[in-house]
């Protein structure tokens, strides 16, 4: 493979472990990083240039369970400041805008046509009893900024509702938006994520859910995941003994993500749906933080770190070309 010369690719990240294998095929191929902490940053605005000739963002929004949650409204700025000065992005502003709210999610789904549960969003306690009573119990309160399946509570009834308010026991994040949505149980079980990458489908998986211990949403039993458990993640299902299958979803689907995925302006992430018992499909969460599921060779057939760093090269190549630098 090419050593790229000048300069390096920046990676914005927080998580001390979900990319070591992204750092392994950077090396194998000799493509010059620096790791940058999204946790404990700083940057310029006068700056009129950055020492990186591609920037990868991969700030999660479970990061605030994490205690980085300073990490989750600056990276918005900072990717604003990177795109200002001309620097290509994987996974730029929009993408980490759209990432950070459940809310702009569903408007998105709203907009494009696509099915998801019925919700209502909510900036005050005083509003989430009013909103639940206007659809179908049971419901779950989720908060805006989530990830990890943080942030969820499942009523099956008004009346437990209203004791958790009375008790102050709903959290509404830290953006102070909630959504109260109705739960829709998943037909046989389990939900699917479709991975794409340079906009297009690259592989889907089934998850089938436990309703113990699991953070998946919409999920039976949704329980805040332990800060310092590196597993707490759909992807690592299979770790924890959840049944994890490759799946093809149907043509229309297919069709549906990428056209989600335009939208978002999204080169890497997935999109998370289920099928209901009607045997409607509701999609319910656009996650721009891919990371890939675990034993990937063993349930896909193929290693997806090795096709990401594939399209990392595309993207260095395109930036030296419209720059008049080359790889040597």
């Amino acid at each position: 493979m090419s050593t790229y010369a000048l300069k390096p690719v920046g990676i914005f990240y927080e998580h001390p472990e979900w990319f070591k294998p992204l750092f392994v095929e950077l090396e194998k191929r000799n493509i010059p990083y620096v790791r940058i902490n999204a946790a404990a940053h700083q940057f310029n605005p006068s700056e009129s240039e950055l020492p990186y000739s591609l920037v990868i963002n991969r700030m999660s929004s479970s990061a605030y369970l994490r205690d980085h949650v300073q990490g989750i409204f600056h990276t918005t700025n900072y990717l604003a400041h990177v795109e200002s000065l001309g620097v290509p992005v994987i996974n730029g502003v929009h993408a980490q805008t759209i990432e950070t709210s459940k809310s702009k999610q569903l408007t998105l789904f709203s907009r494009l046509g696509l099915p998801f549960p019925g919700t209502r969003v909510v900036n005050h306690i005083s509003q989430i009893l009013p909103a639940a009573l206007s659809l179908k119990f049971p419901i779950l309160v989720k908060v805006n900024i989530g990830g990890s399946g943080a942030g969820i509570v499942r009523f099956d009834t008004a009346r437990g509702l209203e004791e958790a308010l009375a008790n102050n026991q709903i959290n509404l994040g830290i953006d102070h938006t909630a959504l109260v949505q109705e739960f829709i149980p998943a037909k046989d079980g389990h939900i699917v994520r479709v991975e794409t990458l340079d906009g297009k489908f690259f592989y889907s998986i089934k998850v089938y859910t436990t309703g113990e211990n699991f953070n998946l949403c919409p999920a039976e039993i949704c329980q805040v995941p332990d800060p310092n458990d590196t597993q707490a993640c759909i992807v690592d299902a299979a770790k924890k003994g959840i049944r994890v299958e490759a799946y093809q979803p149907p043509a229309e689907i297919i069709e549906q993500v990428e056209s989600l995925v335009k939208a978002v302006k999204m080169d890497v992430g997935g999109i998370e749906y289920l099928i209901g018992n009607d045997g409607q499909h509701y999609y319910y969460d656009i996650n721009a933080l891919s990371n890939f599921v675990a034993d990937a060779v063993n349930i896909l057939g193929f290693d997806p770190y090795k096709k990401f760093v594939d399209y990392i090269e595309h993207r260095l190549a395109l930036a030296y070309r419209s720059d008049k630098i080359y790889a040597v």
